[in-house]
C-alpha cells in the first residue's frame, strides 16, 4: 500500500528508478485534458484529420515552440488530438566530459530564481533539472494559463505518460502510430 502525504494516498511513480529522465534520449509521451474532454477540436466521421478548436491551437502553438524555451529538445512527430496530446520529444544535450555526463543548459528565464530545497520532493523536484519532468511541466502550465483566458474550465490529467525508445526500429513504429493516430480515431 502507498504511504500516505497529507493524510492522502500517494500514487507510486510509473519512471523507471534507474532511469535519468535528463538524458540524451527519445520519449513518446501521451499527455491528456482532465476528465478526457475533448477541449481540442474534434475529427468528423469520414475526414481523418484533426480540426482544432482554439484550445487546439494554442497548445499546438505551445508545443511547437518547446525547443524555444529549452534549447536542448528536439522535437519529433506530434499530433494534437482531441483529449490528448501525443509526440515525440528528443532531449540532446552536448556531452562534456570523459563520462559522457549530459550539460545543463540554462535556458529558461527561471533558472535565475533561487530555489529553496525543493518541498516535499526535495532534490528529486523536477524544476530544478533539466529534464522530461521539466518540460512537460512548463508545456501544461503555460497551456493551462493561455486557455483559461479562452474557457476557465480547461484543466489536464495529473502527470503525463512517457516511454523510453530504445531503437530505430520502435522509433519509425512510434512514429507511424502518431501519425495515423486520427485515422484511428473513434
Amino acid at each position: 500500500m502507498s504511504q500516505k502525504f497529507r493524510n492522502k494516498y500517494r500514487i507510486s511513480t510509473t519512471r523507471i528508478q534507474t532511469w535519468d529522465y535528463g538524458s540524451n534520449a527519445s520519449y513518446f509521451i501521451t499527455i491528456c485534458t482532465g476528465g478526457r474532454i475533448p477541449f481540442f477540436g474534434k475529427i468528423s466521421p469520414g475526414n481523418p484529420q484533426m480540426d482544432l478548436s482554439a484550445l487546439g491551437h494554442v497548445a499546438f502553438d505551445l508545443y511547437k515552440n518547446i525547443p524555444s524555451y529549452f534549447s536542448y529538445v528536439v522535437l519529433d512527430e506530434f499530433v494534437i488530438m482531441p483529449d490528448h496530446i501525443h509526440g515525440i520529444i528528443t532531449i540532446k544535450k552536448p556531452i562534456t566530459d570523459g563520462n559522457c555526463r549530459a550539460a545543463i543548459n540554462r535556458t529558461s528565464t527561471n533558472d535565475d530564481i533561487p530555489m529553496k530545497n525543493g518541498g516535499v520532493t526535495g532534490n528529486k523536484n523536477p524544476m530544478f533539472h533539466q529534464n522530461l519532468s521539466r518540460i512537460i511541466r512548463w508545456f501544461k502550465g503555460r497551456t493551462t494559463f493561455e486557455c483559461r483566458k479562452i474557457n476557465s474550465d480547461f484543466h489536464w490529467q495529473s502527470g503525463f505518460h512517457e516511454h523510453i525508445i530504445r531503437n530505430s526500429e520502435s522509433h519509425q513504429r512510434i512514429k507511424n502510430y502518431i501519425r495515423n493516430n486520427p485515422l484511428n480515431w473513434k
